[in-house]
């Protein structure tokens, strides 16, 4: 009975001792940079809902010669830890924007909206001090007349201040 006892208390705390906790931010906002059917500059904001999954919301901004755009979009995501303060992470997400289209240069003078859904999975470190950098990928399919091509391949580099 002893030897059972003395097995399941070393096994306890192997597993206590072998476990890698995550540190997800309470919250962190920052920028986030892509390239996605042009150069975007997002707002980003994420906020932890468990102790292994947060939501990110970016507003960007686009403009070009012929229109500006805006986008809104909001992701939920899993977070899984590598090893100390690198993770990695997945999830989906939806979104939408406004297109205003110059008249000037392509003989349109309208606002248009547009919707999309993604999925998200990048790759994430966390220093000691208040910063989290990360690097994504977001492929987005498109409902709308706003890009040419129905999905749109999107790779982001991020800087967060994390609080």
């Amino acid at each position: 009975m002893t030897k059972r006892i003395f097995i399941i208390t070393s096994l306890l705390f192997a597993s206590i001792f072998t476990v890698q906790a995550q540190e997800i931010s309470e919250h962190a906002i920052g920028l986030r940079l892509s390239e996605s059917n042009g150069f975007w500059a997002e707002a980003s904001y994420q906020a932890r809902l468990s102790s292994n999954t947060r939501a990110e919301l970016d507003l960007g901004v686009q403009g070009r010669n012929s229109f500006n755009a805006v986008k809104l979009t909001g992701i939920y995501q899993w977070v899984f830890n590598i090893d100390g303060g690198l993770n990695w992470y997945v999830g989906p997400g939806i979104g939408g924007g406004l297109v205003d289209y110059d008249n000037n240069l392509d003989n349109r003078d309208d606002i248009e909206t547009f919707g999309f859904v993604t999925g998200d999975v990048g790759i994430e470190f966390n220093f000691d001090f208040p910063l989290l950098i990360s690097l994504d990928f977001r492929p987005e399919i498109y409902f709308d007349d706003y890009t040419n091509d129905d999905i749109i391949f999107n790779l982001g580099l991020s800087a967060r201040y994390k609080f």
